[in-house]
């Protein structure tokens, strides 16, 4: 697998962003060493909150939320999924599957950090990957937030506006990751914010994940990754682990499926599901101190 890393000083002087990078070497299950950025916030000794970003951002995403999680007290982490933000790229779009997506962040979480009791927030991909590593896992994990996100396995349709997204990543010559981005936000970014969501990817060369993700979601019965979704949902179904449902008000994108993890998930029975008002598919651009703040106030309540 050949491995592309974008060069440092394309990640100097972003807005609102001065979190000091930190890295891990992970092993790949299929030989060789990958290196995954990440960035922290708060004490080391704090509840650990493993904070999973989507298609096609990466941890910048989460700059909003890391002050107000590290103030209540947890040990806020975010990392960059293979092939996204300082995380190395695999050059290849065959590269990346959804089962070596899943094992990277299981490697990255459990391997090299060594995290026990965390919180699992997981927003599109990052739900996607992190309720997979959830259900294989489930001794790691005191909690999971779900917020815009899902489990797909191909047994229901996706949305006609995911397909048009999908469509749209695969017909593009250059792909305009800040673009991306912008569409599923409600607030505007400015220019230098989307120049960030840029940063990662010097060129297309770079773009193998974000070419990627799209056709890896289980949006078929035949898809490879639909039996493992089908096993994880009959493990997390069965599951205790106290589960909060954090969707935005403005996603067409997940919105079908917060009332059916809310339904599901034992571990959210009883519980208030907040609706994160005024907010798209990126809730975290859009209202991140407000997700953040229900994210800590989950985990202080937790057993």
């Amino acid at each position: 697998m050949r491995l592309l890393r974008t060069p440092d000083d394309r990640f100097t002087d972003l807005p609102g962003f001065d979190h000091p990078p930190l890295y891990a070497d992970i092993e790949d299950p299929e030989g060789g060493v990958i290196r995954i950025g990440y960035v922290e916030a708060g004490p080391p000794d704090g509840p650990p909150v493993l904070l999973l970003h989507g298609e096609p951002s990466w941890s910048y995403l989460y700059r909003k939320m890391l002050p107000v999680l590290g103030a209540a007290g947890l040990r806020a982490i975010a990392p960059d999924l293979v092939g996204f933000g300082r995380s190395d790229k695999p050059a290849d779009v065959a590269d990346h599957t959804y089962a070596r997506h899943v094992e990277w962040m299981r490697v990255f979480a459990f391997d090299a950090l060594d995290l026990r009791d965390v919180t699992l927030v997981g927003q599109d991909w990052g739900g996607l990957i992190g309720l997979r590593v959830v259900a294989e896992n489930p001794d790691r994990f005191a909690g999971v937030v779900a917020a815009n996100t899902g489990l797909p396995t191909g047994d229901q349709g996706m949305p006609a506006v995911w397909w048009a997204f999908h469509d749209a990543v695969q017909k593009a010559q250059v792909l305009d990751i800040g673009r991306f981005v912008q569409s599923g936000c409600k607030t505007h970014l400015s220019d230098e914010e989307r120049a960030a969501y840029d940063a990662p990817f010097p060129n297309e060369m770079y773009k193998a994940g974000p070419r990627a993700m799209p056709e890896l979601v289980p949006a078929t019965p035949d898809n490879p990754a639909t039996e493992a979704n089908r096993a994880a949902w009959e493990t997390l179904t069965k599951l205790e682990v106290p589960f909060l449902c954090a969707f935005s008000d403005s996603d067409p994108i997940t919105e079908a499926m917060g009332p059916i993890l809310r339904r599901r998930m034992p571990g959210a029975a009883g519980r208030e599901h907040p609706t994160i008002e005024n907010a798209g598919h990126f809730l975290q651009e859009d209202a991140g101190e407000q997700l953040a703040q229900e994210v800590a106030h989950f985990v202080r309540e937790l057993p």
